[in-house]
């Protein structure tokens, strides 16, 4: 009886030996992403309508953080701050304000709410990191039609909104 062993040199043997371990790895992986899932639909079926009453709310906070840093409007609230702690109507009015002659519904207003949506995204980052991002951030913006801009932020809020129900 002869006992054959793994020759990287043998391309199947090669094969073989990578598929084991990548299914190996990815199993944790894919139980993880899995459970998120559902969690997110669990999330969904139980605050449905909190999520859905939710969503414009967080889009106008982003929308409105963002606008008063580009106007370096000093009023020290985090998006978070906003979405808990300001009533639905100051909110829009603060946007409003902020935004002077440019529509909640514009294309500067929608690139706030990007810029928003992905500044709360990288607070876990150092502050260089951050920075380093949101360049690439604000680059990309600049790439992308209108319709590409509202799929993202769209994404982007729900997933935000999703956070918030957690």
């Amino acid at each position: 009886m002869t006992i054959k062993f793994f020759n990287p040199k043998n391309s199947y043997d090669y094969f073989l030996l990578s598929s084991v371990f990548t299914l190996f790895l990815s199993t944790p992986l894919h139980a993880t992403q899995s459970h998120s899932l559902d969690m997110n639909q669990w999330l969904k079926a139980r605050f449905g309508a909190q999520h859905e009453a939710l969503i414009p709310i967080v889009a106008v906070a982003d929308m409105l953080y963002s606008c008063q840093q580009q106007k370096q409007i000093d009023e020290n609230l985090t998006i978070k701050a906003m979405i808990t702690q300001l009533d639905k109507n100051k909110l829009a009015e603060k946007l409003i304000s902020c935004l002077g002659d440019e529509s909640p519904k514009s294309d500067t207003a929608l690139n706030y709410g990007l810029k928003g949506c992905f500044h709360e995204q990288l607070l876990h980052l150092s502050v260089e990191e951050k920075q380093q991002k949101m360049g690439l951030v604000t680059e990309s913006i600049a790439g992308l039609s209108r319709s590409e801009r509202q799929k993202s932020f769209t994404q982007c809020v729900t997933d935000q909104a999703i956070h918030y129900l957690k």
